[in-house]
Formats: structure tokens, C-alpha cells, sequence
């Protein structure tokens, strides 16, 4: 099977063209618009003088509103004007009254600076006074405590010496009996001591002797 024959005859436009013939109008020729009817001079005029007068109305309409805008706008104007006077002496007003605040607080500040500088001054002098006062009274207790501890030891100390005293004299005392008892009974010729009484006399030394130990022991845990 071979290829379809898919070519198209040439066709010249131009010989189309000329083939069909002029084309058909379809509007109105220049001779059409040139051969219009025109109106005549005088209806000319009068339709001037018509629009002369529109335009009369127009512009007397025109000037009674340009009137009236222009009073409104002269008492919109006169109302900006005052509002922006009064505001401008609003502001002037405020900036006074805020330089008189500044001023006022300024003052006040440094009356309080100095008031709080004479009190923190005064707060400070009280409070060094009060610590000397504490101090003073401090020292005169500790003082008045040791005076008291120190005189109540002097006076465990006086009462310890005097029991030691009392007990070291009656010892003492009691050897002396003794020993002149002893001697009494040599003096008669009694002729020497018994073994019991040496050894009775050597029991009631060591029991002596123990009896100042444990009080010396007593007194060491008492102080």
C-alpha cells in the first residue's frame, strides 16, 4: 500500500481577489459625510447664544455655592483656629505648670534630701548613742558579774582555807593529844609500848591520812 496523496492545490489570493470583484460598502462613503445636511449661520447663533445662557445659570449656581462653601469653610477655619489657639494655650499652660512641678518637686526633693540627711544624721547619733549605752551597760555587768563571781570564789576560797584550817587544827590537836598521852605513860615507867597500841596509833594515821585525801578530792570537784 503506498502513501495518501495529502498535497493541496495552490490558490494565488491576489487572482481570488480580482476573481470576486469589488468589494460591496457597507457604511457611509466621504461623499456621504461631505454631502451632509449642516445647519445655517443663524441657528448657529442661537444655539451659542443658548448654551451662553446655561452656561450664565451654571456659573451663578456655581458662585452662590462658592459663597456659601466659602462661609463654611471660613467658620470651620475660625474653629480650627480657635481650637489650635486654645490647644497651643493648653500646652503653653501644662509646660508652666509642669516647670512649677519640676521646680516644687526639685525643692522638695532637696528638703527631703536634706531632712532625710538630717535624719539618717540624727538615726545615726541615736543609734551610736544606744550602742554606747549598751556598751556601757555591758561592761558594767560583765563588770558587776566577775565582781561577783570573783568575790564568790574569794568566799569559797575563804571557806575552803577555813575548813582546811579547822580540820588541819583539830588533826593537829588530836596528834598532840596523843603524843602527850604517849608521853605521859612513858614518864610513869610503864615501861615500853605494847605492839597494840603502836599499831592502833598507825590505824588512826592512815585513817586520818585518808580522810584528808578524800576531803582535798571533794573540794578539787567542788571548785
Amino acid at each position: 500500500m503506498g502513501k495518501r496523496d495529502n498535497r493541496v492545490a495552490y490558490m494565488n489570493p491576489i487572482a481570488m481577489a480580482r476573481a470576486r470583484g469589488p468589494a460591496q460598502n457597507s457604511g457611509p462613503t466621504i461623499q456621504d459625510y461631505l454631502n451632509r445636511p449642516r445647519p445655517t449661520w443663524e441657528e448657529v447663533k442661537e444655539q451659542l447664544e443658548k448654551k451662553k445662557k446655561g452656561s450664565r445659570a451654571l456659573a451663578e449656581f456655581e458662585e452662590k455655592m462658592n459663597e456659601n462653601w466659602r462661609k463654611e469653610l471660613e467658620k470651620h477655619r475660625g474653629k480650627l483656629l480657635g481650637g489650635n489657639e486654645s490647644s497651643s494655650k493648653k500646652k503653653e499652660k501644662k509646660k508652666k505648670e509642669k516647670k512649677k512641678s519640676n521646680r516644687l518637686s526639685s525643692s522638695s526633693s532637696s528638703s527631703s534630701s536634706s531632712d532625710s540627711s538630717s535624719s539618717s544624721s540624727d538615726s545615726e547619733d541615736e543609734d551610736k548613742k544606744q550602742g554606747k549605752k549598751k556598751r556601757k551597760k555591758k561592761y558594767r555587768s560583765s563588770r558587776k558579774s566577775s565582781a561577783s563571781s570573783t568575790s564568790e570564789s574569794e568566799s569559797d576560797s575563804k571557806d575552803s582555807t577555813k575548813k582546811k584550817r579547822s580540820k588541819e587544827d583539830y588533826e593537829k590537836e588530836k596528834e598532840g593529844k596523843n603524843h602527850h598521852r604517849k608521853r605521859k605513860k612513858a614518864d610513869r615507867g610503864d615501861g615500853p609500848l605494847s605492839s597494840e597500841s603502836l599499831s592502833e596509833s598507825d590505824q588512826t594515821e592512815e585513817v586520818q591520812a585518808k580522810k584528808k585525801k578524800s576531803n582535798e578530792e571533794k573540794e578539787k570537784t567542788a571548785r
